[in-house]
């Protein structure tokens, strides 16, 4: 049964009311565990769990702030309870607060942290567990919130990237399909009125206004079902696979999703191999923290070709995911002996080389998506006021 966070309040041995929350699996788990606390219960509810609190924006701050205070010397209960009282979440707080007595107990961090999958990823559990056997959790914490940091700001980066062009985009459609419902009417009913011959361009203009207006429902009701059957097979594995493999054969755009996931397989690995962990456990944890079912199949076959006695280089060799580069500093890091040092420069090449790619790809499409919404823009005011230079004669005409 999973944890439910219980809101409380009651009075201690001095008879003085307190007030908290507390993680615990059911009703009678929240009443012993205010019991060992020396606490009378007074109310006792169930409370909202706020999902969004359990990201890596709010976590990244846990493991870092954990891994300052043991290297300052701290004990890892009383840095877990220290940290338990700074936090403004009240979820987080109670959180800290039962590892912190997990671990007092004499049950390992590892495996206090493991019962929150939700929270803590299987690779930060490993590392925490092989700091701990090793006798270097403030360093395994400190490489953990490293990689974190690093790869949360490539993330946002490369999401920068893609998300730009189209926000642009849309914000062009919504400008153009505004004008056309709403503004070329207007004219369309102005010129009506004359009969003066129209260009083509504003002929051409009108009818697509025409189409627009006339068929609204019949393009709204097409733009709802398409969204609601994107929606629908995105869900299947399969359709997934298919769009992420032709993602990866977009101009630009591919070589910064595959630089992405690259750094972040090479990242882990070097943790992974640095921290004592084997390869094929490292490849696991790869895959487990991959959401992309394209990667995870690549991962588990590479995995598997390992198990079976294929050096790591000729795995690499079968997918078209992995460049030349990768196969050929795999097998020399294989060869030396070196292929912690390797997968991290690998990592490294492949974080620098997306992050200039991203850089590049805001700068390059800016004036692009510039020229686009000025040829939209100015196409529409021409096709409006090119009649009006006629209008003075089909006016005298009139008369």
């Amino acid at each position: 049964m999973a944890n439910q966070l219980w809101r409380w309040q009651g009075l201690n041995h001095q008879g003085v009311r307190r007030s908290g929350q507390l993680w615990a699996k059911d009703r009678s788990g929240a009443l012993l565990c205010l019991s060992e606390a020396g606490l009378y219960p007074l109310l006792l509810r169930k409370a909202a769990v706020n999902k969004r609190l359990w990201g890596i924006s709010h976590s990244l701050p846990v493991i870092r702030q954990l891994a300052t205070l043991l290297q300052a010397g701290v004990s890892l209960t009383d840095g877990l309870a220290l940290l338990a009282r700074q936090q403004s979440s009240a979820q987080w707080r109670a959180l800290l607060e039962q590892v912190a007595a997990e671990v007092h107990r004499g049950i390992t961090l590892a495996r206090a942290m493991r019962d929150w999958p939700e929270v803590f990823s299987p690779l930060a559990v490993s590392l925490i567990q092989t700091g701990e056997m090793t006798g270097k959790l403030d360093i395994c914490c400190e490489k953990l919130a490293n990689q974190q940091e690093e790869q949360q700001r490539l993330r946002q980066m490369v999401g920068k990237a893609l998300r730009y062009p189209i926000i642009i985009l849309i914000m062009a459609l919504a400008m153009t399909l505004g004008m056309a419902g709403f503004v070329l009417p207007q004219f369309a009913a102005i010129y009506a009125s004359f009969s003066a011959p129209l260009p083509w361009i504003t002929r051409a203009v009108m009818a697509f206004s025409e189409g627009i207006t006339r068929y609204a429902p019949v393009w709204l009701s097409v733009g709802l079902l398409s969204a609601a059957a994107v929606a629908f097979y995105r869900k299947r594995p399969a359709c997934r696979l298919a769009e992420e493999k032709i993602a990866l054969r977009i101009p630009l755009f591919g070589l910064l999703l595959r630089g992405q996931k690259l750094s972040q397989i090479y990242t882990v690995l070097t943790m992974t191999q640095q921290s004592g962990i084997p390869l094929l456990q490292g490849l696991a944890l790869v895959e487990e923290t991959l959401s992309s079912p394209l990667w995870q199949t690549a991962v588990a076959q590479i995995r598997e070709k390992i198990a079976q006695g294929s050096p790591f280089w000729q795995a690499l060799e079968n997918e078209s995911v992995f460049s030349t580069l990768c196969l050929q500093m795999v097998r020399t890091g294989e060869e030396t002996g070196a292929l912690d040092t390797m997968l991290a420069r690998l990592a490294q090449w492949h974080t620098q080389q997306t992050q200039q790619r991203a850089e590049t790809l805001a700068a390059s499409l800016e004036p692009v998506m510039m020229i686009v919404i000025g040829l939209i823009i100015g196409t529409l005011v021409i096709a409006m006021y090119l009649p009006l230079f006629n209008l003075g004669d089909a006016m005298s005409g009139m008369r």
